[in-house]
């Protein structure tokens, strides 16, 4: 699929995406949990490579979630020697094609040598601005939420901001997400249709798209028929389809 198959304009900026689907593909084929997850990497990097060659600036991808830790201890080592493959296979290819990884979520509870690969991975690639793929690791939107209130709470008692000062553009620069923009986009894979704890703050006017093809089959035809559908719809942002024609804007 090259870039001339979508329309000219209106390509979404910003896409996040809900991965779900490995164990059940894994079950699909009676293998294991640990197999499914494998095959989601490579969905992985199809998406990220995709997005690069077709112009989206920013990609967001749910790889672990704050409530996953709870999972069996078995699968929970699994998914991270996998990580740690992932990032050690992939930091020279994101890097030679001018995109930069972003980590967000409390991903310092990450074992160490995990946590050191991904600030290794963070620095080698600070410089590069085609495209920011961000990974939510250990993330939970609530959790961010709260952290954000601790922190700004904090700065009010040391007197770095008064109460006055609060407002949602102060609230969103105290998010991990404060140097992204909001997503436009976030696909969800394999017919499930909730957020789970994802980006709550950030997806206020975000498009949802659903679909039933598991992540580990999820694939640029996929990506594209999301990115269309997209394409269709008209985003408003509580305003009048009337304004935004005077405008221009439609």
């Amino acid at each position: 699929m090259i870039m001339e198959d979508f329309e000219d304009k209106n390509l979404p900026r910003h896409i996040a995406i809900i991965m779900d689907g490995n164990g059940r593909w894994a079950k699909k084929h009676a293998l294991g949990r640990v197999a499914g997850h494998r095959k989601g990497a490579e969905a992985v990097r199809r998406t990220v490579r995709a997005c690069r060659n077709w112009g989206i600036k920013y990609l967001t991808l749910f790889a672990f979630s704050s409530e996953n830790w709870s999972r069996p201890a078995k699968e929970v080592n699994a998914l991270m020697r996998l990580l740690k493959e992932y990032i050690a296979s992939e930091v020279e290819e994101i890097r030679a094609h001018g995109i930069r990884l972003n980590v967000i979520g409390e991903w310092q509870a990450l074992r160490g040598d995990i946590r050191l690969l991904v600030e290794d991975a963070m620095k080698k690639t600070a410089q590069n601005d085609a495209m920011i793929w961000t990974i939510a690791l250990s993330y939970g939107g609530r959790g961010e939420i709260v952290e954000a209130a601790r922190r700004i709470g904090e700065d009010v008692a040391q007197g770095r901001i008064l109460p006055k000062d609060i407002d949602q553009q102060l609230f969103t620069r105290y998010l991990y997400t404060y140097n992204l923009p909001d997503p436009d986009l976030l696909i969800r894979t394999s017919g499930e249709y909730r957020i789970s704890n994802f980006l709550l703050w950030q997806s206020a006017y975000t498009e949802f798209y659903f679909t039933d093809v598991l992540w580990p089959d999820f694939s640029e035809e996929d990506l594209m028929a999301a990115i269309r559908e997209y394409q269709r719809r008209e985003r408003r942002f509580g305003q009048t389809t009337e304004q935004l024609k005077r405008r221009g804007e439609l």
